[in-house]
């Protein structure tokens, strides 16, 4: 037939819109026209189509007037990714394989001019759409194990052009790539037990990740604020299946590799120098960015009022909502930000503020220029704020501290199950109405509470996010109500908001 049709996927951000790539031969002054809005490198893989086809022992049907469409027109195409369905589009409308054959794929591939199948960015987000779908997925052999992570879904992979073709033939049989395949998890996570002493410090972190609340940690250089960080994802309970493929799918389209994580909890870095689009994403072609990156895990930003002002702002809107949409005239993309923030900072210029060596010689105007870079509403949306001081040092620090990374895992996941079972979320995500329905006080409580939010001058939202922190607090105790101790140790935890502290 002269019509072949070829499904494919493109890579628009996290997503993986279906592409249908359409083949007609005609007679006529033989030309190669290839429309559908494809960029540079979609244009010019014709020619590495072309020579694929010879080098491969293939029929090019050069002697005639070949159209390739790529619909839908007004979606932008990048990228070699429809390489593969393009030359089986040109060999099935020629004849040289039959075409009802494709009717039930997908085809993702770039290929070389040798004929070899080469891989591409963005395969686990089209392996997701294509089960879904209901279609084969037909790819390289390289994208094959990243793709088996999604249950489900027919993967037939392959090193070579002709190879598929064969198989498309009836000639030869390519196995099929076992999917689900769950990779074992990575040893050698860092150890909380590294620590020594910094008891409630070790203790504000489990209450962090016992709720998903937010952290800030200040104090002088040195005492463990980057260590105390960097122990957080051996606390927190392993991915969902679920949960795994959603890191995975922006660790794919991120060109990071997900197989070299999966499925530890993803934690990122980023240094303070970080523009507004390295942090939440954009770009011309929109990527995601670090806030995405760092999805169901943590996100630490160490030296935190060294960021550009304007850069910390962005984090408000998906810090609540645990998504960031990124405008551009053509489309608005949405990318998933559900991370858990930890930040560290010093408590001055200088780093020495309250120290007993005396060393620090700023003044009160330098120290509220620094924390002024941080404004109300960011604070406000961080559960717990922390000071940290410098404790004696000892040669028995050699021991390893308590709680370990074990223990301190396993009260971790017994509240986030209490929280699960209850209310299906976490505390920190509980809106208002499940505030009200799960955090309810006594009388005498409420009145307490309400005489001391007065008294430290809180907002509404820390209010609500103090009341979180104790609803968590009770969890980790096992208690079914919130008592009263439990709402003072977390007001304790709002110290760089309060109205004696500006």
């Amino acid at each position: 037939m002269s019509l072949a049709i070829v499904h494919s996927r493109a890579k628009l951000g996290i997503a993986a819109p279906s592409v249908t790539v359409e083949v007609h031969l005609a007679n006529g002054m033989p030309s190669l026209t290839l429309v559908g809005l494809p960029e540079t490198a979609v244009r010019e893989s014709k020619d590495r189509v072309r020579s694929a086809l010879q080098n491969a022992r293939l029929e090019f049907p050069s002697l005639k007037r070949i159209t390739i469409n790529l619909a839908p027109a007004d979606l932008p195409k990048e990228g070699g990714r429809f390489d593969l369905a393009i030359a089986l589009g040109l060999l099935a409308a020629s004849g040289q394989i039959p075409a009802d054959c494709l009717n039930q794929c997908e085809c993702i591939g770039e290929l070389a001019l040798s004929g070899e199948l080469r891989p591409v960015q963005g395969v686990l987000p089209a392996a997701l759409a294509c089960r879904d779908a209901g279609r084969s997925l037909l790819l390289p052999s390289a994208n094959a194990a990243e793709a088996a992570l999604v249950r489900g879904v027919h993967i037939v992979a392959a090193e070579h052009l002709l190879e598929l073709c064969e198989h498309l033939r009836g000639e030869r049989e390519l196995p099929a790539v076992q999917s689900g395949t769950i990779p074992p998890p990575e040893q050698g996570l860092a150890d909380l037990a590294d620590v020594q002493g910094q008891a409630q410090a070790k203790r504000a972190l489990i209450v962090a990740a016992s709720g998903g609340h937010n952290l800030l940690l200040f104090g002088p250089p040195g005492t463990g604020k980057t260590l105390l960080a960097s122990r957080m994802p051996g606390i927190l309970p392993p991915l969902s299946e679920e949960e795994a493929l959603e890191v995975a799918a922006v660790q794919s389209v991120c060109n990071q590799g997900p197989l070299q994580s999966w499925p530890l909890r993803p934690f990122r870095a980023p240094h303070h120098g970080a523009s507004a689009a390295a942090l939440v994403g954009g770009g011309s072609q929109p990527r995601p960015g670090e806030i995405s990156q760092a999805h169901n895990g943590v996100l630490f930003l160490d030296e935190f009022p060294e960021f550009d002002r304007k850069v910390l702002e962005m984090l408000r809107e998906p810090m609540e909502s645990g998504a960031i949409h990124i405008a551009r005239a053509r489309e608005t993309l949405t990318f998933p930000a559900r991370f858990q923030l930890i930040a560290a900072m010093n408590p001055c210029p200088c780093g020495y503020q309250g120290d007993p060596s005396g060393r620090c010689r700023c003044t009160p105007e330098q120290i509220q220029r620094y924390r002024s870079k941080l404004s109300g509403p960011l604070l406000d949306r961080i559960d717990l704020h922390l000071a940290m001081h410098n404790e004696p040092f000892s040669m028995a620090g050699k021991t390893r501290g308590v709680p370990d990374s074990q223990t301190a895992g396993a009260q971790v996941l017994a509240a986030r199950q209490i929280q699960r079972t209850r209310q299906a979320c976490l505390n920190a995500h509980l809106d208002l109405a499940g505030l009200r329905d799960h955090c309810q006080l006594q009388e005498a409580d409420a009145r307490w509470l309400e005489q001391a939010i007065e008294r430290l001058g809180l907002s509404h939202r820390a209010s609500h996010r103090a009341l979180k922190v104790a609803r968590t607090l009770a969890d980790l105790e096992a208690a079914e109500h919130v008592a009263r101790r439990h709402l003072a140790e977390a007001l304790q935890y709002r110290q760089l908001d309060r109205r004696a502290e500006g």
